[in-house]
């Protein structure tokens, strides 16, 4: 039998002729033509292929030679699988058509030309009934189908195969997500998610225009991405997979693609999506280096619910897969300044006070932000300009207390020992020292670690409002303090100004004393002379405007002076004391 004989130069084809010959049924009849089929080989006879597929008849009959004995048919949708049972249709063999080769069949009829214009009930016609009557009446049954469609295309598109599908499971992943037939309802989302990137995209587009729900977009959407970049972002944790050989180049380049064709699909709603799913997405985008435009809409979509955020959330943002350094901070600080836009805006809106943002949201961020500087202060890459850019991101009026800003402070210092008093001014200077708590300002009033102006300011604070008898429950608000602070320092150094010149003065005299031999009579000369009477008189004019203790017990601005003891003839010296 010719046509069980195996071709013995063709190894790749001696299966393919083997399994022909257990079905051609013309035993007597040897074979007239081989079909090629990527270096497949089927012998087979014309008069059994051509009363159903037209493309065969027109080679046969338009061929030069004379006796066609070889065509090529490797373009056929499918391969030689599906070209074997297309034959086998030809010759009245009969087959299963199933929902997994129904559209590969379906296209390779279209490619032979197996329609109903050879023959009645042709393959073509055969292969839309089971599709219509079969595999589109449900969802799974349309998923198993587009899926197979990946290796079919153009041809696939051309029928409208894809289209057909794309319309079925839209229509029933609403129907599902409306009123849910299984348990757990989200289950068609597991369904969809083993499709292609572009064909994944087709459906949520199609379901965005049947008008479905942000959540259930965003439950489909969450589901895909966790299945396809599932070594970024498993379990929202970032304990994802270590890339570090230069082999995975080739994964990370396909990653990236399916990041930013992901990215496009949200639903416009910022809030359909969790945080912590967007912060490991965000994450993901830093690490395989996306598109700036694919980072800004992560960036944007997790600064409008940023009142969700944990400390957990920014770490995972700034860590690398490792847990080793940080990630470019550069995202979480955008992220911070987007939300204080937001809560600008909203106050604008409200009719409330642009410069002091201080509603709850904004409060809970702040120590969500001050927690988060604190665990990351002790990695020596944390530059100061990048510790004070997220700190001062934060409004100070978000911060009823900056207790939590300071430990995060005497957390850097601690790790950078080997700064100098002005760089470490420098962090000191987004703490205001009077918003610590009464534990902290005791704590930093013993930190060797911190620069001398800020202990000077904790303990002038403390010793104010022991001054002013003041209760720890009544103290003043910061501003006011504030304001009371700068004018006594400003007082002090104007105070300790006059004391440097006296004492000069004093020196001066003394001096003089010594020097001349007619002891205090030059002296009293030169008190009487013109340029002794402007020294005096312009200390007596300072000494008269200044008054250090102006709300102490000490004033005696209020103390008359008995009239009766006064000598004008002789100026009071002892107003010029420094004791």
């Amino acid at each position: 039998m010719a046509a069980a004989s195996p071709i013995t130069n063709n190894r790749r084809t001696s299966l393919a002729m083997e399994r022909t010959g257990q079905w051609v049924f013309s035993q007597d009849i040897p074979t007239d033509v081989i079909i090629q089929v990527l270096g497949t080989n089927f012998s087979l006879h014309k008069f059994m292929l051509v009363p159903k597929s037209n493309y065969i008849r027109k080679l046969v009959v338009e061929s030069d030679e004379a006796d066609l004995t070889k065509i090529d048919l490797s373009s056929t949708p499918g391969g030689p699988e599906i070209f074997e049972k297309a034959a086998k249709f030809c010759y009245g063999v009969n087959f299963e058509i199933t929902i997994h080769n129904a559209a590969a069949l379906r296209c390779a009829a279209d490619y032979l030309q197996m329609d109903d214009k050879c023959c009645d009930n042709n393959l073509a016609a055969r292969t839309e009934d089971f599709l219509s009557q079969v595999a589109f009446t449900s969802l799974s049954g349309a998923v198993v189908v587009i899926k197979s469609c990946q290796n079919l295309l153009p041809f696939a598109e051309h029928l409208n195969i894809v289209k057909r599908c794309v319309d079925v499971i839209s229509l029933k992943a609403c129907n599902e997500a409306t009123f849910p037939s299984r348990t757990p309802p989200t289950w068609w989302t597991e369904d969809i998610s083993v499709l292609d990137v572009d064909f994944f995209g087709k459906i949520i587009i199609a379901m965005k225009q049947r008008g479905a729900k942000a959540l259930t977009l965003a439950s489909a959407l969450i589901t895909y991405t966790e299945k396809s970049l599932r070594e970024l972002v498993r379990d929202h944790s970032g304990n994802g997979k270590r890339f570090s050989d230069p082999g995975d180049s080739d994964i990370r380049i396909h990653q990236l693609e399916l990041l930013e064709s992901i990215i496009p699909l949200f639903p416009t709603e910022k809030a359909a999506f969790p945080i912590n799913f967007l912060c490991c997405l965000l994450r993901s985008a830093i690490f395989l280096e996306a598109s700036s435009g694919c980072k800004n809409e992560l960036e944007k979509r997790i600064s409008k619910i940023l009142e969700h955020v944990t400390v957990g959330d920014l770490l995972v943002l700034s860590f690398t897969y490792d847990g080793e350094r940080l990630f470019d901070l550069d995202s979480v600080g955008k992220i911070i300044s987007g939300f204080v836009e937001k809560e600008k805006s909203v106050a604008v809106f409200n009719a409330g006070d642009v410069k002091e943002v201080c509603s709850s949201a904004m409060q809970k961020v702040a120590k969500i932000v001050d927690s988060y500087l604190g665990e990351i202060a002790t990695y020596d890459e944390l530059s100061i300009s990048k510790f004070n850019g997220i700190a001062s991101a934060v409004p100070k009026g978000a911060r009823k207390v900056d207790d939590d800003l300071y430990r995060a402070i005497d957390i850097f210092l601690k790790a950078h020992p080997n700064l100098d008093e002005i760089e470490r001014e420098k962090v000191c200077s987004v703490m205001d020292p009077l918003k610590l708590s009464y534990e902290a300002r005791v704590h930093a009033s013993q930190n060797k670690r911190l620069p001398v102006q800020i202990v000077l300011h904790a303990l002038y604070y403390d010793q104010l409002k022991l001054r002013s008898g003041v209760e720890e429950r009544n103290v003043p608000n910061a501003e006011t303090t504030r304001t009371q602070l700068k004018a006594d320092v400003s007082l002090m150094k104007e105070n300790e100004e006059l004391r440097t010149e006296l004492m000069k003065m004093k020196m001066y005299v003394s001096g003089l004393q010594k020097n001349n031999v007619q002891g205090a009579t030059p002296i009293s000369n030169k008190a009487g002379s013109s340029k002794r009477p402007t020294f005096f008189s312009s200390m007596s004019k300072k000494l008269g405007k200044l008054n250090p203790f102006k709300n102490g017990s000490k004033d005696t601005s209020n103390i008359e002076e008995d009239d009766g003891m006064a000598d004008v003839t002789k100026p009071r010296r002892r107003r010029f004391s420094i004791s």
